[in-house]
């Protein structure tokens, strides 16, 4: 009896919401563990390993990180490429009233961070490069500490909350492939396009199984790998031919994207993170943190965030362009905009993209990770205690 309890718990947990914020938490402090216990060279060679094949024509030889942070982040940038289709076509950014207010909230929470690092950065060329970095929001990480507070804020902050991260998500999705992406090779994009384009015709035509787009989406992923742009915005390419439908019937992009939800937020994005946070800390980093790239990003991810989002949300309130979600208050707006301060995962990502050196990767980790966890413990606080505020006031009333 006890076995089946717990067995119900153990599943109930890995159905909920918050599940996947948890688990990549977990893996964040075994990897800051390992960083910084006697298995941190052993762990970076096993990083190291190279896994693969080279012929004469294909090349598909690269160590096990390369793997993980352009052939498994791209499964991750599929699943991010479902969702944002799917709000597009039947979700919350489906008409312009809906869209309003998150797509001009993501804007103001992705232009304000731009400009604080670039106030600090500008000077330098070699730190510059990184602005893309406190641009991003960790989906997984805001919804699952929104979760923890269950009925203590509106049912309505939660769809503000994911809606604004897709966007969010798609504005990094764009920053990578327009600014992040090396020489181009035309051939390769020339080969990629082409077999996009014939994804569109099975679109067209009507054909729902999926291994007619996964396949062809494999050999996308190789020739953008090849192309100078990043690989991972093969997975967004593909979702955009996924058929789908505005019925209540399940259509071949929802399928998929069920199919993909756990595996990226229980597998993928934990070793991504397993992998990348494996930061080995030196008593000169918390130093770096005062230097201008640790500002920037700091800067930019707990005060640049929040407020741009408040603001844009604000004006877009006032000018009547939208409407804040039933239940709603400005205090609850100021908490999610902490909590999209979350940059984590996106944000270690672009940072990887922005510096080739292992000193400047360290120094940019280390500052995401401490502005994430400040902005996600102060947005959790705010919310937290404004709900309690708000229901003594009831009370006395």
């Amino acid at each position: 009896m006890a076995k089946l309890i717990n067995l119900k718990i153990f599943s109930h947990f890995f159905r909920s919401s918050s599940a996947g914020g948890i688990f990549l938490l977990i893996c964040v402090l075994i990897s800051l563990l390992i960083a910084n216990s006697g298995w941190s060279d052993s762990f970076k060679e096993i990083l190291n390993i190279e896994l693969g094949f080279n012929t004469g024509a294909v090349h598909l030889r690269y160590p096990v990180l390369l793997w993980i942070n352009d052939g498994l982040m791209a499964i991750f940038f599929l699943l991010v490429g479902l969702e944002i289709k799917r709000e597009i076509i039947e979700g919350e950014l489906s008409s312009f009233s809906q869209a309003s207010l998150p797509v001009l909230a993501a804007i103001g929470g992705v232009v304000v961070p731009a400009l604080i690092y670039a106030f600090f950065n500008s000077g330098d060329s070699l730190t510059a490069k990184g602005w893309g970095i406190p641009m991003a929001t960790d989906i997984a990480f805001a919804l699952g500490i929104l979760s923890l507070l269950g009925s203590k804020v509106p049912s309505g902050l939660k769809i503000f909350l994911a809606a604004l991260a897709i966007v969010d998500d798609l504005i990094a999705i764009l920053v990578i492939a327009i600014f992040y992406s090396s020489e181009l090779n035309f051939v390769y994009l020339g080969y990629a396009g082409a077999l996009f384009v014939l994804l569109i015709i099975f679109n067209r035509m009507g054909i729902k199984n999926l291994l007619f787009y996964l396949i062809p989406g494999v050999v996308i992923w190789y020739f953008i790998h090849h192309s100078g742009i990043h690989a991972t915005i093969a997975g967004v390419l593909v979702a955009m031919t996924i058929p789908t439908n505005e019925e209540d019937t399940d259509s071949p992009l929802e399928k998929l994207e069920h199919t993909l939800t756990r595996p990226v937020n229980f597998i993928i994005m934990p070793i991504f993170a397993l992998v990348n946070t494996n930061i080995t800390f030196e008593s000169a980093m918390v130093g770096g943190l005062a230097s201008n790239l640790g500002l920037g990003i700091i800067l930019g991810l707990f005060l640049g965030k929040p407020i741009g989002i408040f603001i844009m949300s604000w004006l877009s309130v006032k000018l009547k362009i939208a409407a804040l979600p039933e239940s709603t208050t400005w205090m609850h707006v100021l908490g999610l905009g902490l909590l999209g301060g979350i940059g984590f995962t996106m944000s270690i990502f672009i940072a990887l993209l922005s510096f080739q050196d292992i000193l400047h990767q360290n120094e940019a980790k280390f500052a995401i990770l401490i502005a994430s966890t400040i902005a996600g413990i102060l947005g959790f606080c705010i919310l937290s205690l404004y709900n309690k505020k708000q229901k003594k006031t009831f009370q006395e009333n």
